[in-house]
Order: C-alpha cells, then structure tokens, then sequence
C-alpha cells in the first residue's frame, strides 16, 4: 500500500505542477496586426482610411474576426477587403492578407485626443490589439458656411458685379438649399450654379458646392456704397452673409450751346466769340475737363478756360471760345469741331461757321464803281459838247 500510495502521490504532484503552469501561461494570438500610421490628424467630419496586414504567424490557417473597442459615440466604421464588407477572414499559414478600415468622424464634436482600438480574434479566442489615435485639431459644428471670395466689388453704374461663393454643407444629412437676396430697391440679384440660373442647390453632407451671385444695379444708381444681404436656408440650418457694391457713378458728358443752336455766321479773317456750355450728364464728378477744337486749315481758336477743374453731376460750366477764321478764306460753310475731355469720357460738337465777304471789300466795290460812273459821267459831260 506504501508503494502504491507513493506512485498515486507522484501522480498528483504531475498533475498539479502541469496545472499550475498551465493557470499561469498566457494564451498569445497567433494572429498579429499592422499598420504604419496609427496616430493620424483629423477634421470634423472626415472619413480616416486605415490599410492594415493581418499576420497569420501559425502553419495553420486562422479564422479571424475584427471588433473595435472605445471607439468614441457618434463615429461610424467599416472594416473591407477587396471592396466587400467582411465579418471574419481566413488567412492561410505563414501568410499575411489585407484589410481596409474606415472610421467616419461625426461633424459635431469638440476639439481632442480620440483613442480607440483594433480587435482580432481568433478561431481559438486569442486575440490581439492595435491602437489608433486620432487628433482633432477643431471643433465641428453642425451647421452652414458661406463664403465669398472678394465680398466687396467696385464699378460705375452700367456695371454688373459678379461674386463667387462656396456654400458648403457641414451637417450629416443632404441639405436643399433656398437662396434668397435683400438687395436695395431696384437692385437685381440672380444665383448660378455652373451657367444654370437656380433658386435652390442641394449639397450632400460635408460636402461643397460653388455658385456665382451676379448683382445688377439700376441706371439711375448713384455713386454710394450699397449691401445686398445674401441668405441660405436648409432644413435646420442657414447662413447669411452681405456683399457690398461700390458705385463709383457713370460718366457722360454733353457739350453744346446754351440755346442749343451749332451754327454761326464769320467773315474772312474776322473772330466770333461762341458760348460753349459743358454738361455733365453722368452721375459722378468730373476733373479737369479740358477744351480743344479741330479748326479749318489757318483758322485759330482760343478758350476763355482750357481746363474746367471739376463739373458735379447734374451742373454745367459755360466757355467763351473765340474762333477766327482765315484771311483767305472764301465764302461758304465751314466745320469747326469742339471737343471736352476727362480722364472718364469725351464729348464733341460739330459747329457749322458761314464765311460771308467783308463789307469792307464790297464798300471798296462800291466805291470803285461809283468812280468808274463819275468819270464817264465827266468824258461824256466834257467831250460830248464837241
């Protein structure tokens, strides 16, 4: 009994020792996961792709399935190979096969270090982890930008302000868009997307889109500065912003006289003064208006003024131009040209001078004949008696 007692004890003490490695030992994962990047920077509302290696370091082949662990509330995953969403993967002996993750940050979410972890598990329960971080390096919000890329255009009256603009949708859900405009009374304000003309664009989420806002002011706009308010209206959210116009007034000049009346009368080598009134028909001041004339060949002309130093919208200036015609010239109609410039626009008149003989040539006429008739009057009187 002794003996059998000592070979039952020697058993026991087999048994327990194997047990207690056994509780001890750890179950390593044959299975092992890889990825190069595992700490990435991240916006709000941006979709990370992870490509990690599953490892199979066993002869055998292993039946793996993937889990992921503290992922934040709110993020979404997928986990692919080859396109196709995968519950579990076989990967063959001393071989390594790829998987793809992707993890969608939500749009609202505050600006922070995110940590979250890769699972696999095997056929046999052992399991490994790979860590990720994720830095957030904003805070999302949900809502809608707007945004101009020069909000302040300038130009003259007759001029058409064309803005661009990116409306981007930074909610989770596809957004249809009204586009509205509160511009100044008789303002017009059209919205395109692409060479469309629309009230409305739909943007899917955290998505953008780009439209031109072309703004037309009336003709009697004066020279101001003017706000069109903008407005963007989705379910849920909106966006306002306001775009400014700078009218800097159109330009128009008129030249004539003051009854209207281009023509005048001129003897050979005399002067005429001519009343010349310079109007400024646009809506913005003029400076320095200069005066000019295209005479005939050998005529002169000279101005009271040359140079108008400023003319306000709506007023005029009077000029005394003094034209003198040509010694030679004969009678009949001539064309005199007048020209105001500014910097901004020009205006000419075209003055019709009627060139008579001098009368003192035609007295010298008269005297003239008066001789030749006194002196025949004198030979007849004188020689007519014989």
């Amino acid at each position: 009994m002794s003996g059998m007692l000592k070979r039952l004890l020697s058993v026991l003490t087999i048994v327990l020792t194997m047990t207690s490695f056994l509780g001890v030992a750890p179950v390593f994962a044959q299975a092992t996961l890889y990825t190069p990047y595992t700490g990435l920077s991240a916006t709000p509302g941006e979709t990370i792709d992870y490509t990690i290696d599953v490892i199979n370091n066993e002869s055998t082949i292993q039946n793996v399935t993937f889990d992921l662990e503290g992922l934040p509330e709110g993020w979404k995953h997928t986990i692919t190979a080859n396109g196709n969403a995968i519950e579990q993967l076989s990967v063959r002996g001393n071989s390594e096969e790829q998987i793809t993750l992707e993890v969608t940050v939500p749009l609202e979410i505050e600006q922070a270090d995110y940590e979250f972890n890769l699972v696999a598990t095997d056929q046999n329960g052992r399991s490994t982890e790979l860590p990720f971080l994720v830095k957030l390096a904003e805070e999302g919000t949900f809502e809608t930008e707007l945004n101009v890329d020069q909000p302040n255009l300038q130009g003259q009256t007759d001029s058409s302000f064309s803005y661009s603009a990116t409306l981007k949708n930074r909610t989770a859900e596809e957004q249809n868009y009204a586009l509205t405009a509160n511009a100044p009374e008789g303002w017009g304000v059209q919205f395109k997307n692409g060479s469309d003309n629309v009230t409305s664009v739909t943007v899917e989420p955290n998505s953008e889109k780009d439209i031109t806002i072309d703004v037309t002011p009336p003709e009697n706009a004066s020279a101001d500065t003017y706000e069109i308010g903008i407005s963007a209206a989705g379910s849920g959210t909106s966006v306002e912003t306001t775009l400014e116009a700078v009218i800097t007034g159109s330009y128009d000049l008129k030249l004539t006289t003051p009854k209207g009346i281009l023509s005048a009368d001129i003897t050979s080598g005399g002067d005429r003064v001519i009343d010349l009134v310079v109007e400024n028909t646009g809506t913005a001041p003029l400076t320095n208006v200069e005066l000019s004339a295209s005479t005939p060949p050998n005529w002169e002309s000279e101005f009271d003024t040359s140079t108008i130093p400023e003319i306000a919208p709506g007023e005029s200036a009077t000029v005394k131009a003094t034209l003198t015609a040509s010694d030679e010239a004969i009678a009949g109609d001539y064309v005199t040209t007048f020209k105001a410039s500014a910097a901004e626009t020009s205006a000419e008149a075209d003055f019709r001078v009627s060139v008579h003989t001098s009368t003192l040539w035609g007295i010298i006429g008269v005297l003239i004949i008066l001789g030749v008739v006194a002196g025949l009057y004198y030979m007849i009187k004188k020689y007519g008696r014989r």
